[in-house]
């Protein structure tokens, strides 16, 4: 079972926001939505964008390229469902953040 790793603490991230965070070589877009965390992979499989920086609401975030939207829950397309993309298991230990990885 993989470890968990702290990423940030929990003041570093205001609601609706995120951050990229690297975990060994992968890259983890980690967000905050409505006083939960989530992560999930950083590139948008459609052009590589980095999802951190999209638009996160009701527990989904829009690709700031070209408005794929994916789900903080499961990493699941929206708009198709059977297209995912890796999501990671999120612990608050204290004010600290981890993510399984």
């Amino acid at each position: 079972m993989a470890e968990f790793h702290t990423v940030c603490q929990v003041q570093d991230l205001a609601d609706g926001e995120g951050k990229t965070v690297a975990i060994g070589t992968k890259l983890i877009a980690v967000f905050r939505d409505n006083g939960q965390f989530y992560a999930i992979d950083d590139m948008c499989p459609h052009m590589g964008a980095s999802l951190s920086g999209g638009y996160v609401a009701k527990g989904i975030v829009t690709c700031p390229w070209h408005a794929w939207r994916f789900r903080l829950n499961d990493g699941a397309w929206a708009d198709n469902p059977r297209l995912k993309i890796s999501c990671y298991a999120v612990r608050v230990e204290g004010d600290d953040v981890q993510v399984q990885g």
